[in-house]
């Protein structure tokens, strides 16, 4: 089967936004063994929507819709399908009792927009929305195939994952099973070289490279008879990947952080923790807040800007920021084992050094230093971040993680 995918929203022709949609869709296709070899973005009107399904349907098997779904009035998409092969719109019971249950919850009035989020075409095989609101549909007519997605990358990722690529491979009785492994302190293009003999060999199961908040994740997708077999195709597979990029690896799932592997090893440890932060002013204490539980080993910690600061909150004395600077290997130390003395915590970790855009005493703008300090000692390493200032802070706080994963789990 061929598959011709269409992008609806002005947005994307006015360069707005990226059309990350298909990308990430054409990948899944050819993984269950539907190619596509056309791609077409619209705006949001009715006439020229329609025109692009016809000129679809003289050309492909499955015609699938992206975005447009939603209750505004430029969403018309489903409105716009449903007019074209002459069917009436019909609420979806499921999803509607999701809109009532949020707008009772919110103590709102549901409104009519919000209702026809719950509409599809009838005789349509609904499709869930997991993560949103609007839901998906798969209409089967007498030549051709079209499917209803929904826009928002955040639910059209999840309902491609799990419930439209699941339904195209139930016609072959395999099972697709996918696998997201994360990755960070190397670029993709490195990460890609280190295995490139596993990229390009593969076959199934298949790997994906994707890099998006200074991270580089891999999807990994095997199709087998039974799910117990993809898996077994899919831990082969990983173990092959670990044994090259073990140091830079760091947790499996869609949507799993970093902070939050962190945070979890810090809970399951019963280790709690502070930090003294200086370019970074809070960003590293911020990221852990942003963690469901962290209060249970995080109880609070400092930001000291200032040479004074660091001195009159965590101790550094004056002589060593003389003696060394403010961005030395000493002042981290001293940074990091102040904080931790002061609150008691079993590790702290500290952040100085140049975020940008100027040097500062003779160092470029990226230079960081980050201490570490446990019970057993304290330590500090130099990085060279690239940049600009809000990137240099970013990376700095992602690469402090990593330290500490690197720290907890080889305990």
């Amino acid at each position: 089967m061929d598959a011709e995918l269409i992008a609806v929203g002005t947005e994307m022709l006015l360069g707005e936004i990226v059309n990350t949609n298909a990308a990430y869709l054409a990948r899944g296709l050819s993984q269950v063994g539907v190619t596509s070899h056309y791609q077409q973005i619209v705006g949001d009107n009715p006439e020229r929507l329609d025109a692009a399904i016809t000129v679809a349907e003289q050309r492909s098997q499955m015609i699938i819709l992206m975005g447009g779904l939603g209750p505004t009035k430029d969403d018309l998409t489903k409105q716009v399908l449903a007019k074209h092969l002459g069917l009436q719109l019909v609420e979806d019971a499921a999803h509607r009792q999701k809109l009532d249950d949020l707008a009772k919850q919110r103590q709102k009035v549901m409104t009519p927009n919000n209702l026809a989020q719950a509409l599809y075409p009838e005789g349509a095989v609904t499709l869930t929305n997991h993560v949103g609101l609007a839901v998906g549909a798969i209409v089967s007519g007498e030549a051709h195939q079209y499917v209803l997605l929904p826009g928002p990358p955040r639910e059209f990722t999840v309902m491609v994952d799990r419930e439209l690529l699941p339904r195209l491979m139930q016609g072959e009785k395999q099972h697709l099973v996918s696998r997201t492994l994360r990755f960070f302190g190397l670029g993709e293009s490195a990460l890609v070289t280190a295995i490139g003999d596993i990229i390009d060999g593969q076959d199934n199961p298949t790997v994906a490279p994707y890099i998006k908040d200074y991270e580089v994740t891999l999807r990994l997708t095997a199709s087998a008879v039974s799910e117990a077999a993809a898996n077994t195709m899919l831990d082969q597979l990983q173990a092959r990947i670990l044994a090259v990029l073990a140091p830079y690896y760091y947790a499996t799932g869609a949507n799993v952080t970093l902070a939050q592997t962190v945070v979890q090893e810090l809970i399951a440890r019963k280790i709690s923790i502070t930090a003294a932060e200086s370019l970074t002013a809070g960003l590293f204490q911020a990221t852990l807040g942003s963690v469901a539980g962290v209060s249970a080993v995080f109880p609070g910690g400092f930001v000291t800007y200032a040479p004074t600061v660091k001195h009159q909150l965590v101790g550094v004395n004056a002589a060593t920021i003389a003696d060394y600077g403010v961005v030395s290997r000493e002042t981290a130390c001293a940074m990091a084992e102040g904080a931790r003395s002061a609150l008691g915590t079993e590790m702290a970790v500290s952040f100085t050094g140049v975020a940008g855009p100027d040097s500062l005493e003779g160092h470029p703008a990226g230079t960081v230093w980050i201490g570490l300090a446990t019970a057993t000692g304290v330590r500090a390493e130099e990085f060279h971040l690239g940049g600009h200032r809000n990137e240099v802070r970013i990376r700095c706080v992602k690469t402090a993680l990593m330290m500490l994963l690197h720290e907890l789990r080889s305990n």
